[in-house]
């Protein structure tokens, strides 16, 4: 049994859970506010899963392109999901983007630049002009190196290699948390009236996704269990590039940085298959015809992008759709080809990442010859509901920021607004936590019955003898998903999905582990397969519920958009036992009527 008096105890204002760009920006934010903080993180400083995000932050500065503005950006945002956004968070993602950028060019982050000294900005998919800021084909490791380097100078406690596990409350509000160290396995509780959220996403649901081995939905689980709300959790990314080949790197990302650039997809016979599938949507703004597009790389005053250039969720389907009519390539993707579009000095000079990724792990020398790519579980649009101008859930004194948020992408999310995204949202996020936390007069307090409860649950495993895997659960559950919930679905595989996740969670409650609890993978993994477990079950009943195709959401027995659903979002609460998940109804909030006739213009 768990001796709570045994176990290590830190006093914060503020607990941030999570090191990556949001949970970074939201110490930052809220230290400056005077708080008292600490970050805790399942990794190590400087390896959250942000440094993946190689092509951009999106910033209507306009460094490139004068015409552009927060109004166009804004609008490309609602857009590209699908209207399904919450407003607010787009507007002020949109309005408060260029100065998150600035502000990390004061803080030493190293841009590229245009030949006027000014941030070099480059095109994206669904960006009507180029606002993607950016450092090579590297912006998302330049971003952490600067925010960590500012959360060290400023002092802030960061706890490395130490997971947690239970969100504890107090009289219905948020009082800490609990967890453990990774490397001893020793519990450890942390008393914070503020709790920020910044955990990322749920990929390792996923048996081919780009996300590492942190993104096991673990804020979700989290806010859920605590009695918040998920949105949008029926919309999962898939990438159109991850690398297919060799199995061992299969999901890799390969940036759009690539198809910024010039790259473009053919398919087995060579052809540029992508102005088959331009949807009536983007008709209008979208080259349809090669020579057009190739014409817009160097003239891009009439705005008629390369197909290439629709957002994600356009592009993966064109692809799957081209694998599935058998004409992929050899390894079950299609080739993305910049080889014949540049010359290698190019190549190398903007995309150094994707050269050497290519080179070292799949003997390919993109400067010489196509990549093989294919869609890869990239990114959840769903996540916590929150207050847009706070980051606060619905349960008082937690906060989200990042991908662990829900409703600021909607139905599909540009690339490059997730770098912006977490700048805006996690600064948010930290000053609200530390202006509720300092401004407190009797601190919620943490029970010992609660600590005892909750290192118990964590020792579970070590209690049972010759029960489940942890290895083979989590393979099993990534096949369920990669099967039946994945890019295209339909009602029958989601209801047999729904099914194998009930016997998933019959097995994940017969979990055994065996060793010490000195690092014990098969432990933490144990521990978050839970997690994972409840996510995804989120995932499969809202795609369930959601019987239209809209963004990253496509029902093969629902293949059109339905009006209907065009002002409906999806919530996942747990039920009554805070067992089983439960899908609820809400009305998207009225957008005012100026932000509304930005949508009248052409």
């Amino acid at each position: 049994m768990t001796d709570p008096s045994t176990i290590e105890r830190h006093q914060y204002d503020v607990l941030v859970v999570g090191a990556g760009g949001a949970g970074l920006r939201a110490a930052i934010a809220a230290r400056d506010a005077g708080a008292r903080v600490a970050v805790v993180c399942k990794s190590l400083l400087g390896k959250a899963h942000t440094v993946m995000a190689e092509g951009g932050a999106a910033a209507a500065m306009g460094n490139v392109y004068s015409e552009d503005s927060w109004q166009v950006h804004f609008r490309d945002t609602m857009r590209g999901g699908k209207m399904l956004n919450h407003w607010r968070m787009a507007q002020l993602h949109a309005q408060e983007a260029p100065d998150r950028i600035h502000e990390l060019e004061e803080w030493g982050a190293l841009f590229d630049r245009t030949p006027d000294g000014l941030i070099s900005q480059r095109d994206f998919g669904g960006h009507r002009y180029a606002r993607l800021a950016h450092v090579g084909d590297r912006t998302g490791l330049e971003l952490i190196r600067t925010l960590q380097q500012r959360t060290v100078a400023l002092g802030i406690d960061v706890y490395m290699e130490c997971t947690i596990t239970e969100l504890l409350q107090n009289g219905g509000r948020i009082a800490g948390a609990f967890g453990y160290w990774r490397e001893s396995g020793r519990f450890i509780a942390f008393e914070a009236p503020s709790v920020v959220l910044a955990t990322g996403g749920i990929g390792k649901s996923y048996k081919v996704t780009s996300n590492s081995w942190e993104y096991t939905g673990d804020g979700h689980a989290l806010a859920l269990k605590a009695g918040a709300s998920l949105v949008n959790m029926e919309f999962v990314q898939f990438h159109p590039t991850g690398m297919v080949w060799p199995p061992s790197v299969k999901g890799i990302l390969v940036t759009e940085s690539v198809r910024g650039d010039g790259g473009v997809l053919r398919n087995s016979e060579g052809k540029r298959f992508m102005f088959d599938y331009i949807p009536e949507f983007f008709k209008a703004e979208t080259a349809d015809s090669e020579e057009e597009a190739d014409r817009w790389y160097t003239d891009k005053t009439n705005n008629r992008r390369p197909p290439e250039l629709l957002p994600r969720d356009e592009v993966a389907r064109a692809i799957n759709a081209e694998v599935k009519a058998g004409r992929g390539s050899p390894h079950g993707g299609v080739f993305l080809d910049i080889a014949s579009r540049h010359p290698a000095e190019y190549i190398q000079r903007r995309l150094p990442s994707m050269y050497h990724q290519f080179k070292e792990l799949a003997d390919v020398d993109i400067t010489a010859e196509p990549m093989e790519v294919g869609p890869t579980c990239h990114y959840v649009m769903g996540g916590v509901a929150v207050e847009p101008d706070t980051a606060e859930s619905s349960v008082s004194g937690l906060y989200a920021a990042g991908e662990v948020a829900g409703g600021m992408h909607g139905a599909n999310r540009l690339g490059g607004n997730s770098l912006s995204d977490l700048l805006v949202f996690g600064r948010r996020a930290g000053a609200a936590a530390a202006e509720a936390a300092t401004a407190m007069e009797q601190r919620p307090a943490i029970s010992d019955d609660d600590i005892r409860a909750a290192g118990e649950a964590a020792l579970a495993p070590f209690e049972r003898e010759g029960g489940e895997n942890a290895y083979a659960v989590q393979q099993d559950l990534q096949d369920v998903m990669h099967n039946l919930v994945g890019i295209i679905r339909n009602a029958d595989e989601m209801q047999k999905a729904l099914e194998e996740l009930v016997r998933l969670r019959g097995r994940t409650a017969q979990l055994s582990v065996e060793g010490h609890r000195q690092y014990n993978p098969g432990w933490h993994l144990a521990l978050d397969l839970s997690n994972m477990l409840l996510v995804s079950e989120c995932i499969a009943k809202a795609a369930l519920e959601r019987t239209e195709s809209r963004g990253g959401h496509t029902r093969d027995d629902f293949p059109a958009t339905d009006d209907s659903w065009a002002t409906v979002n999806l919530h996942c609460v747990l039920d009554e036992t805070g067992e089983a998940v439960s899908i609820r109804r809400e009305a998207l909030p009225t957008m005012p009527d100026d932000l509304q006739e930005l949508f009248e213009q052409k």
